[in-house]
C-alpha cells in the first residue's frame, strides 16, 4: 500500500467564482488526490513584524512536532517488535484513524482560544510538546532499560558455560571451602581445547594440587572443571588460564542462591510486562497528542503564510489534499500551472507555456513581504505546505 501525503493549500477567495474546492478538485485532478476543506478560524494578526517572526518560530516548531511524531512512531515500532502493521493500529487520533482526524479537523477552542494572541497559542503549542516529548522519552528508556536487564538475566541462564550462572549448575561439595591455604577456581575450557587443559593444567603455575581437576559441566561449547590450588599462586594461575584462551569464572556459594536468582527473573519479568504495558499506552497517546498538535501547528502556519502573501481583508480558502509521494509532484505542476500568476513577476511562462521562475524578481518580492528565502525552501505562488506520517 503506497504511502500518504498530505498537502495543505491557501489561495485567496477573489479568484474564485464558484465552489473553491471544487474548482482546486479539478485543477488538481481526481487520479492525483482527494482535496477536502481545512477549517482554520480567524486569529489575532497583529503587527506584520510579528507576523514574520510567527512565521519563522511556526517553522521551527513544525520541525519539532515532525521530530517527535517521529520518534513516537520509532518508539511504538520498537516495543511491538518491529511489527509495522501492529504499530499502525496503535496510531490513532482520539481513537480514532489519523486520516480520520485531517479529514474532519476542527480548531481545539477549548485547549487553544482562538481569541488569543498568536504568539501565546505557539507558546502554549511549543510547552505541551516539549512536555509530551520528555514523557515519552522517559517512559521508553525506562522500558529500554529494563527489557535490558530482563535480558542480561535471562542470557545468565540460557548462555554457555562461559557466561552463563553457574548458582544451579555447580556442586558446593566440589569446591575447597574455608580453607587457610587452598581454594578452588572454576574453569570454562572450550571443548576442542580439552585434552590440552587435562595435560597441562597441573604445570603451567606453581603450587596447583596435582589431579584436583573434576569436570562439573558440558554444554556443546565448553567443559566446566574445579581445579585446586593454593592462594599465593591462585592470581598466576588464572592469568595462564586466561593466556590458553581458558576462561575463569567468578562464583561463591550462597545458601538459597538458586532460589534467589529465579525470584529476580521473576520479578524483573514482571517489571518488564508492566512497564511494557505503560510504555504502549503512553505510545498511543504520545501518537495522538503529538499528530493534533502538528495539526494545529500547520493551521498556524497556514494562516499566517496566508496574511502574509495576500494581506487583508482576510479571505481565503484552505485545502487539504491526500495524495502520494509519487503523484505530490503532478499535484504540484497543476497548481502551479493553474496559480502561478499570484507570484507576479516571479513567474511567468515561456514559448510552449511551461511555467518559469524570474529568480531576481522573486528574491526582492520575498524579502519585501518578509518571507524566508532560506535556501532549500522552494517558494510557491500560493501557501503550500506538504507533511506525511511514519
Amino acid at each position: 500500500m503506497p504511502a500518504t501525503q498530505y498537502i495543505l493549500v491557501s489561495l485567496p477567495l477573489r479568484i474564485f467564482d464558484d465552489d473553491p474546492i471544487a474548482a482546486l478538485s479539478t485543477t488538481i485532478g481526481r487520479d492525483s488526490g482527494e482535496i477536502l476543506p481545512f477549517a482554520i478560524p480567524s486569529f489575532k494578526i497583529g503587527t506584520l513584524d510579528g507576523l514574520v517572526q510567527h512565521a519563522d518560530d511556526l517553522a521551527k516548531l513544525n520541525a519539532g512536532c515532525e521530530a517527535v511524531v517521529a520518534k513516537v512512531a520509532d518508539s511504538l515500532k520498537s516495543i511491538l517488535d518491529g511489527d509495522e502493521d501492529k504499530a499502525a493500529q496503535q496510531k490513532m487520533v482520539n481513537d480514532k484513524p489519523t486520516d480520520h482526524y485531517l479529514r474532519s479537523f476542527q480548531w481545539n477552542k477549548v485547549r487553544y482560544r482562538a481569541d488569543r494572541p498568536l504568539g501565546e497559542l505557539i507558546e502554549n503549542l511549543q510547552k505541551e510538546l516539549q512536555n509530551l516529548d520528555n514523557d515519552v522519552k522517559s517512559k521508553f528508556s525506562q522500558y529500554t532499560s529494563v527489557k535490558t536487564n530482563l535480558a542480561t538475566l535471562q542470557r545468565r541462564q540460557t548462555g554457555n558455560l562461559a557466561t552463563k550462572s553457574l548458582t544451579p549448575i555447580v556442586n558446593p561439595r566440589l569446591l575447597v571451602q574455608d580453607s587457610e591455604y587452598l581454594e578452588t577456581h572454576l574453569i570454562a575450557v572450550p571443548t576442542n581445547a580439552r585434552k590440552d587443559f587435562l595435560r597441562s593444567y597441573e604445570t603451567i603455575a606453581p603450587m596447583v594440587v596435582p589431579r584436583s581437576s573434576i569436570q562439573v559441566a558440558q554444554d556443546d561449547e565448553f567443559t566446566l572443571f574445579a581445579v585446586t590450588t593454593f592462594k599465593k599462586s591462585s592470581s598466576e594461575f588464572l592469568h595462564k588460564c586466561r593466556e590458553q584462551k581458558w576462561t575463569p569464572r567468578q562464583y561463591k556459594y550462597v545458601e538459597g542462591g538458586k532460589e534467589e536468582e529465579q525470584r529476580e527473573i521473576d520479578r524483573v519479568a514482571a517489571e518488564e510486562k508492566k512497564v511494557w504495558g505503560e510504555a504502549l499506552r503512553l505510545g498511543r497517546t504520545g501518537w495522538s497528542e503529538s499528530v493534533m498538535i502538528w495539526t494545529h501547528v500547520m493551521a498556524l502556519r497556514v494562516f499566517v503564510e496566508t496574511v502574509l502573501r495576500y494581506g487583508l481583508p482576510l479571505e481565503f480558502v484552505c485545502g487539504l489534499v491526500k495524495t502520494t509521494p509519487k503523484l505530490s509532484k503532478k499535484v504540484k505542476t497543476s497548481l502551479d500551472s493553474s496559480y502561478s500568476y499570484l507570484g507576479g513577476n516571479a513567474f511567468g511562462r515561456d514559448k510552449r507555456g511551461r511555467v518559469t521562475k524570474d529568480d531576481a524578481s522573486l528574491t526582492s518580492e520575498m524579502a519585501a513581504a518578509g518571507l524566508s528565502t532560506a535556501e532549500g525552501s522552494e517558494y510557491t505562488a500560493y501557501v503550500y505546505y506538504e507533511f506525511e506520517f511514519p
